[in-house]
Parts: C-alpha cells; structure tokens; sequence
C-alpha cells in the first residue's frame, strides 16, 4: 500500500520586517504610559525621583554632580516643526526610525526626537531646573534617554494605563470643543483639531487639555461650569483652570484647562470674557 505524501515544506519568510510606525511600536496613543519608555538607571551617576506620568508625557526630577535637571520624554507629535535638525546618533535605531535633535530652548534644554516610519515624533528632552550646565552633560542624558526609550520598544515593555472611571484622562477633549455653543467664541468656520494623545484639542481661538500636575494653580478662584476656577492671563492668552485629585495618585491633581487667544493685538486680558465662557460651558460637560 503506497504511503501518503507528506505535505509541502513552508519556505521560510526571508522578507525584511515592515518599518516600524508609532502605532505598531507603542500601541494606544489614548493611554500610553509614557514613563514605562524612561529608564531613569541610564542617566549617568545620578539620582533620581520617581518618575510622573501624566496624559501626554512623563516627567522625571535628577541630580548628577550637583546639578538639578529634568527629563521629559513626550508628548508625541505630527505638525512640522522648525526647530528639529538632522542629527547624527550613536546608538542602534530600528528599522524605519530615525532621531534628530532640537534646537528649541537649547541654552538650557537638550532635545532628541524619535520619528517613526508615519511621520510620528516623539520628543525627549533634558533640562536645566537650577541653573546653566555644560551642554555636552544634558545631551549626553538625551542620548541615554533615547536609548532607554528603544530599549523599551524593543523589548516590549511599553505600558498602558488604565483610567478609573472619573478620571479625565477618559475625556474627548475634540468632543467637548465640537459643541455649537461654542461656535461664536471659537470663530466662524473654525474646525476642532486634537492632539494625538486625544487629551488637548484647539478650535480656532479656544483651546483645551487635560494633564496631571504635582501642584494646583493658584490665584482668586471664581465658580464656572460648577467648578471652582482660576483665571490667569500668558502674554495673549487667557486661561481658565480646574483640577480635581488624581486618582490613585496621592498629592497630583487631574487639572482641566482652557485657553482662549487675544486676535485683535490686545494683551489675553481682552480674551478673559470669552475664556470664561468657554470654560464654563466645557467644565459643566466633565464629570
């Protein structure tokens, strides 16, 4: 009795693997665990806080010989953006991405950018907190930063977290701008753009985030939307903020805010009328 055939061998897939884009190498932008891409123990002889992480972005405290510096890796991002120059890294990049620098606050700040296959940037920076340090130290903790940021990609060990129920990092930020009671503030026409994390968005001359900050804003509070607020004013701009605690963060708060740009050449108190109004529209919708 003849034996059956065995079944054809399955050639191996010799194929170059596909580059690798912002989704694929850090999933969910919504509830991405910025801090689970910085490893602080890369920071050469220095002494390090524990990391936080907010919506859009991880924040970390350090000293090395002496100096107080902070690095910051995030937010990500897809605008063009003129302060970002070619760079030459030392280390292993991945297939499809590339690291540039920038040259933004460079007298006292220190940035690498990770761009994806997409076009997606993801920032990383080193700073001076108390006082100017040699520029070769800060960029030298960029570089580590970097390397702890694709250290991490590639090993898989990109986090997520998950928001409790209240949280506003659950919000739509585009969702709250897109009301038409908001149409006469944000101007005629004007369409709600957002950030890729999905936690700030801007329609024309009004704009909201949400974030997680070690301390709360100070200053007269005034009742908007429900909410007590603070309203300060940044050059042309005026913003309105509320914040509630963080949950599962002892001593950070979730803070809301709103700004609205001054378009007639006047300073951002001319803008405080309109700012309070859309703050107080939109802090009604948050739960």
């Amino acid at each position: 009795m003849a034996g059956c055939a065995g079944a054809p061998a399955v050639a191996p897939d010799d194929s170059p693997p596909a580059p690798l884009t912002a989704s694929a190498a850090l999933g969910e932008f919504t509830t991405l665990d910025y801090c689970s891409l910085l490893d602080v123990n890369r920071l050469r002889s220095a002494t390090a806080d524990q990391p936080d992480s907010s919506f859009d972005a991880c924040h970390g405290e350090f000293i090395q010989n002496g100096q107080h510096r902070q690095v910051v890796v995030g937010p990500l991002a897809a605008d063009s953006d003129p302060n970002v120059k070619p760079y030459d890294y030392a280390g292993a990049v991945p297939d499809g991405l590339a690291v540039a620098q920038s040259s933004f606050n460079a007298a006292a700040s220190c940035g690498r950018v990770i761009t994806f296959a997409d076009g997606i940037r993801l920032n990383v920076a080193v700073s001076d907190t108390a006082g100017p340090s040699a520029a070769d130290d800060r960029c030298a903790d960029a570089d580590a930063a970097v390397g702890g940021v694709l250290a991490a990609i590639g090993g898989k060990k990109v986090r997520h977290q998950a928001f409790a129920d209240r949280s506003w990092g659950r919000v739509d930020a585009c969702a709250l701008l897109s009301a038409h009671d908001l149409d006469a503030t944000s101007g005629a026409g004007a369409q709600p753009t957002g950030g890729l994390s999905g936690h700030s968005c801007i329609r024309g001359k009004v704009s909201v985030k949400f974030s997680v900050e070690d301390s709360a804003p100070t200053g007269p509070a005034e009742l908007l939307g429900g909410r007590t607020s603070r309203v300060s004013t940044d050059g042309a701009f005026c913003r309105v903020t509320t914040v509630q605690p963080a949950p599962g963060a002892a001593g950070r708060s979730e803070q809301a805010e709103v700004d609205v740009v001054d378009t007639s050449g006047s300073t951002g108190d001319a803008a405080c009328p309109d700012a309070r109004t859309a703050a107080a529209l939109v802090f009604a919708k948050i739960p």
